[in-house]
C-alpha cells in the first residue's frame, strides 16, 4: 500500500483507484471517462493508454481472462506513476507490466506472431498517425484496436487541411458532416496501412465523441479482401453554393471478379441544383462504420449492466441506441443547414429511408440523392412558403427556387418514423458535461525540461496500453 501525503488525491473510476498529482505532472481528463467506459464494454463485447495507467489498471481489474497487459510510456514521470498506482491497486506486475520505451520501437517489436498483441488502444495526445503503421503489424489476426485522435481540427477541415494531408494521406473539405468525414479519414489511413502487409480491416463501432473520434477496429489477414479497398475508398464532392454532397468510389468490380477504375466524375463542373462549382476531398473511406451485430450484442451488454459498472452509463445507451439505427449511407445532411439555404422553415425529421447520426444532433443520415433531397424541399416550401424578398439575386437559394420539383411528397407521418431512442427519451446527444470540457494541456512531466524538436512531440507524449489475453475457448484469436 502506498502511503499518501499531500502531493496526491484519489480519483475513483471504476474498479481503479488511481493515485493522482496535484501539480498536473501526469494527464488525466474526467470528461473521457465515457472514452474508457465505452473501451471497457466494446473489448467486453469482443471477447466473447497509459499516463497515470488509469486506462490500464481498469482494464487489468474489469475486463475478464487478462494474460498480461503491456502499458508503455517514454515519460519517466507517466512511468513512475503507473508503478505507484499499480501498486495501490495491489495489482501483480506480471498482470500489469509497465514499459518506458517509444510506442514505434515497441510495436515493430511485435509484429510477427506470437509477439503480436490482441488488443492494441492507442490514445495519444493529438494525432495517432505516427503509431498506425507500427500498430497495424503488431495486432493479433483477427484482433482489436482501439485508437483514438484528438487533431478535429484537422481533421475536420477547420484549419491546416495539409497538416491533415500529412497525417492521413487525405485532404478534408468543411462541412456540416465534418465529424463523419473525420472518421472515414481515419479509417482510409487504418485501411491503407493495412492493405502494405496484406491485411484488411472491419469497423465495429466508429463514434465521433465530445473533442475527439475514437475507433474500435479488427485486423485480419486476407490478401483477397485487400482488393476490395479501391472499392470502398471514394472521393467527396461538396458544392460551394448549396453544399450538396456526393462521393465517387475510385474502383468497381467486374462480373469477373476483376476491379477496374469507374467512370467520372460524378459531377459536372457546376452544381446542377445552383450552378456553383465544386470542393474536391478525401480519399476516404465510404463503407459501413458499424457492425450492427457488434453494436446490439455491446448494447445489451450495457443493458445488462449499471451505473455502478460504468457511471457514464446513460449516455452510452443513449449513444449506442442512436448507433444501432444508423443507415449504412456514408455521411450525413444537417437539416437545418439544408433549410436555412432557402430560408425556409424545416420540415418534420419523418419519411424516406432516414436515420440519425450519432455525431451530431439535428443531422440526418438517408440514401436519397440529393436531387431527391431538394425536391422534397421543394415540396415542403408548397406547403410552407418563404418570403422572397429575403432570397439575393444569383444566390443558390434564388437558383434552387426557380426549379419545379420533379414530385410532391407526402409528410404524412410513417408508422416507423420515430426512432426507438427518441420515443424513450434516451441520452442521445452529449450536453457539455462540466466547465472547460475540452482537450486538457499536456502533461508537464521531467521531459519538459528537456526541450525536443516539435515535430516529435506527439510521438513522445503517446500513451499505449496492450492486452495479451489468455486463451478462451469462445475467442476465435
Amino acid at each position: 500500500m502506498v502511503t499518501l501525503d499531500g502531493d496526491f488525491s484519489v480519483i475513483t473510476e471504476g474498479k481503479a483507484n488511481i493515485l493522482f498529482p496535484k501539480n498536473n505532472e501526469v494527464f488525466y481528463n474526467n470528461v473521457q471517462q465515457f472514452n474508457r467506459d465505452m473501451s471497457i464494454a466494446a473489448i467486453k463485447t469482443w471477447k466473447a493508454l497509459a499516463a497515470s495507467g488509469l486506462r490500464s489498471i481498469r482494464y487489468a481489474k474489469e475486463i475478464p481472462n487478462i494474460k498480461f497487459i503491456m502499458a508503455n510510456d517514454l515519460d519517466s514521470d507517466a512511468v513512475e506513476s503507473m508503478n505507484r498506482n499499480i501498486k495501490y491497486n495491489g495489482l501483480d506486475k506480471d498482470l500489469l507490466r509497465v514499459n518506458q520505451d517509444d510506442a514505434c520501437s515497441v510495436l515493430y517489436q511485435h509484429r510477427k506472431h506470437p509477439d503480436r498483441f490482441d488488443v492494441i488502444d492507442l490514445d495519444p495526445y493529438g494525432t495517432a498517425a505516427p503509431f498506425i503503421d507500427g500498430t497495424v503489424q503488431a495486432v493479433e489476426d483477427g484482433g482489436l484496436l482501439c485508437i483514438t485522435c484528438t487533431d478535429l481540427a484537422n481533421l475536420t477541415g477547420s484549419n491546416y487541411p495539409e497538416k491533415c494531408y500529412a497525417n492521413y494521406g487525405a485532404i478534408p473539405v468543411r462541412g456540416e458532416f465534418c465529424h463523419e468525414m473525420a472518421l472515414r479519414i481515419l479509417l482510409h489511413t487504418l485501411s491503407t496501412s493495412a492493405a502494405r502487409y496484406q491485411r484488411r480491416i472491419l469497423p465495429l463501432m466508429c463514434c465521433s465523441i465530445d473533442f475527439y473520434i475514437r475507433v474500435f477496429v479488427r485486423v485480419f489477414t486476407a490478401a483477397v479482401e485487400v482488393k476490395k479497398n479501391p472499392c470502398k475508398t471514394s472521393m467527396l464532392y461538396v458544392c460551394n453554393g448549396c453544399h450538396s454532397h456526393y462521393m465517387q468510389p475510385l474502383a468497381k468490380a467486374t462480373d469477373k471478379k476483376t476491379f477496374v477504375p469507374v467512370s467520372g466524375p460524378v459531377v459536372d463542373k457546376r452544381c446542377e441544383h445552383c450552378q456553383s462549382s465544386f470542393q474536391v476531398g478525401g480519399p476516404m473511406w465510404n463503407d459501413a462504420l458499424h457492425d450492427k451485430e457488434f453494436v446490439c450484442k455491446m448494447l445489451d451488454h450495457v443493458k445488462a449492466s449499471n451505473e455502478e459498472a460504468y457511471k457514464t452509463h446513460p449516455r452510452m445507451l443513449g449513444m449506442l441506441t442512436v448507433i444501432s439505427e444508423e443507415i449504412d449511407s456514408p455521411l450525413y445532411h444537417n437539416l437545418a443547414n439544408i433549410c436555412g439555404t432557402i430560408h425556409c422553415t424545416n420540415p418534420p425529421l419523418k419519411g424516406y429511408k432516414v436515420s440519425a447520426s450519432h455525431a451530431a444532433a439535428g443531422s440526418i443520415k438517408t440514401d436519397a440523392p440529393m436531387s431527391i433531397i431538394w425536391d422534397i424541399i421543394r415540396s415542403w416550401i408548397r406547403l410552407h412558403p418563404v418570403t422572397m424578398k429575403n432570397i439575393k439575386e444569383n444566390s443558390p437559394a434564388k437558383k434552387l427556387l426557380e426549379a419545379e420539383p420533379s414530385f410532391i411528397a407526402d409528410f404524412s407521418i410513417h408508422k416507423d418514423a420515430e426512432p426507438p431512442s427518441r420515443k424513450i427519451k434516451l441520452v442521445r446527444y452529449q450536453q457539455n458535461p462540466e466547465k472547460y470540457w475540452g482537450p486538457k494541456p499536456r502533461a508537464t512531466g521531467k521531459r519538459k525540461s528537456q526541450e525536443v524538436e516539435k515535430d516529435n512531440k506527439n510521438e513522445e507524449h503517446l500513451s499505449m496500453s496492450s492486452k495479451k489475453f489468455a486463451p478462451d475457448k469462445d475467442c476465435d484469436s
